[in-house]
Formats: C-alpha cells, sequence, structure tokens
C-alpha cells in the first residue's frame, strides 16, 4: 500500500517527535503492509512554514535510518499545504512542495469549519499551471459536511480528495465516518491516507480502512484508492477515477448533521 499523507519526519511539525517515534512509525507501517509514505509536513497555516529544501533533507536523513535499521519503507517528498491563494507562487518560491517533489500534484488542506469562497477559482488556477489539488480530509470539515455538492464541483473542476484512514473506521467520530462513506459511494474519493501524527493516537495503518472500504463497495476499489491512484499520483500520471455520481446527502447524514 502507499500512504501519501503522513507527519512522519521528526520535528518539523505536530507529528513524530523525534527521529526515534519516526523509525518506530515507519516499523508498524511496514507490519500493516504499507512500502511507500509519503512525508507531508504541515506548511503555510500560520504556525509552520517548511520549505523545500528542509523537507528534502529530512527525508533523505530517515530514508538512511531506515536503510540501516532494515525497514522496507521508502519515504517520499511532499507537504500538507495549508489552502490560500498564493499556492502557485509558494511553489515557486520553495515554501510549498508537491508531492514526489515532482510538480503535478499538491496536497490542499482546507480549514476544518470553514470553506474559501473562492476555492473554485484557486483549483483552476493551479490546474492552469499544470498542479493537480488533491483536498485532504474534506470529510472533517463541517461545511462539506452540510453541502456535499460543493466537493462535487471541486472534482467537477479537476481536483482530487483524499479522506483519512481513521475517519472510515470510525475513530474520528460518527460524522466523518457516515461523511466518509458518502463519499465513497458516491465516488468523490482518491485516495485514502492514514495522516498519521504518532505511533499510538493517529498510527500510520491503511489496512483496517481499506478493508472497510472493500465491505463497503467493492475489493477493486479499495485497491485502487490505497495503491492504483497514490500510484498514479506519484508517477505524476492522471487519474482515471470512477465518474462520481450525483445526489444528495442522504436522510441518515441529515439527521446526525442536525443533531450537532
Amino acid at each position: 500500500m502507499i500512504d501519501l499523507h503522513t507527519h512522519i519526519l521528526p520535528g518539523l511539525d505536530d507529528g513524530a517527535s523525534d527521529m526515534n517515534e519516526a523509525v518506530e512509525m515507519c516499523r508498524m507501517a511496514e507490519s500493516d503492509g504499507i512500502t511507500t509514505m509519503v512525508a507531508t509536513p504541515h506548511t503555510g497555516n500560520g504556525v509552520y512554514v517548511n520549505r523545500r529544501d528542509r523537507i528534502l533533507a529530512a527525508v533523505a536523513e530517515l530514508n538512511s535510518r531506515l536503510s540501516k535499521e532494515g525497514i522496507n519503507v521508502r519515504i517520499l517528498p511532499g507537504a500538507d499545504v495549508h489552502i490560500n491563494q498564493d499556492m502557485t507562487g509558494m511553489i515557486e518560491a520553495g515554501r510549498a512542495l508537491t508531492l514526489n517533489d515532482a510538480g503535478r500534484y499538491l496536497l490542499v488542506e482546507l480549514p476544518h469549519q470553514t470553506v474559501p469562497p473562492n476555492l473554485g477559482d484557486w483549483i483552476f488556477t493551479l490546474k492552469l499551471n499544470g498542479i493537480t489539488p488533491i483536498i485532504t480530509h474534506p470529510e472533517r470539515n463541517f461545511v462539506i459536511r452540510k453541502n456535499m455538492e460543493e466537493l462535487r464541483k471541486w472534482v467537477d473542476l479537476g481536483a482530487l480528495v483524499q479522506i483519512t484512514a481513521m475517519s472510515v473506521t470510525g475513530q474520528f467520530g460518527t460524522l466523518a465516518q457516515h461523511s466518509a462513506h458518502e463519499m465513497l459511494k458516491g465516488n468523490l474519493v482518491h485516495a485514502i491516507a492514514s495522516d498519521a501524527h504518532s505511533i499510538s493516537g493517529r498510527p500510520p495503518i491503511l489496512s483496517r480502512a481499506r478493508d472497510a472500504v472493500a465491505r463497503l463497495t467493492s475489493e477493486s476499489h479499495a485497491h485502487d484508492l490505497v495503491h492504483t491512484y497514490p500510484g498514479m499520483i506519484l508517477d505524476g500520471k492522471p487519474v482515471e477515477a470512477l465518474q462520481p455520481l450525483k445526489g444528495q446527502v442522504p436522510g441518515l447524514m441529515r439527521r446526525l448533521l442536525q443533531l450537532r
């Protein structure tokens, strides 16, 4: 499996606390069947600014340590870039890193409680510059939970969607789980990632979510979300996924939202 979104690099953000924890997280990922992890430290969120050169150096150091430890997990570079209107400028200035430093795909993090009103324009601008944004964990965003049609519009514009493994399995709560399941059934998801931050609280585990998706949709769909599509993304290839399905948020989801 391929994990596109992890906070595995020690000391760069709120992820791995030190090199020993980073190594143990990678050991845990290997045991779970993960062969490739993309290190995606936060940047541009008002707290962390992780430039391209710093991330590349940290990735090289971790890969070297894993080789010495005999852990067969490959670490690739990336970043978890907080949404802002200057994302292309950040990339050009080295203040934001595309996945695998390939200049084709960018992890874009939304605020948890809001959605910028001109997000569609930003997606269009990135696409014009040859970069496909991947919206991270939208199932945890309050606005998108209430109106999933917005997410469909962004996918129609060319954005991709990554949801969190722990949302699929219910460890981020009922609302996040139901939202993630509706996105999966609506063909709105292109990757499942761990968004791992630690050994215990938010570990690098994908197999449980993969198995849950296999039960919810199909084995082939689950395989695509943890292997096929992430592999295409890292290779810089266009992702030809299933066509998003149109429809409304079902009654159960509406009732859960009303209870919030």
